[in-house]
């Protein structure tokens, strides 16, 4: 997985996108997504290293089956939150 982590006025912004899906875009109907290296684009890293990210994040973007899939069972999103584009999944969450 592709993690990047920014620290922001708002505090810590994470990114975190599969692989497989850096530089694409998904459509489905009037929602279109591009995966940007500009937004997305970081360290490839492992999965425990992003569940830590993921724990000290005050927002956080994420794109990709794997990706999202370790956010639910880690507890920080919600499945029912979760967004089908086309086909990959796409999830945020806010920390207040």
């Amino acid at each position: 997985m592709i993690l990047s982590e920014r620290h922001t006025d708002q505090g810590l912004l994470v990114t975190v996108c599969d692989e497989d899906v850096l530089g694409e875009t998904f459509e489905d109907g009037d929602i279109s997504l591009t995966v940007t290296e500009e937004f997305y684009g970081g360290d490839d890293v492992a999965e425990d290293e992003v569940v830590e990210s993921l724990g000290r994040a005050s927002v956080a973007n994420l794109v990709g089956e794997e990706t999202v899939e370790i956010a639910i069972e880690e507890g920080f999103v919600d499945e029912g939150t979760v967004m089908d584009i086309e086909s990959t999944r796409h999830a945020q969450f806010l920390r207040l």
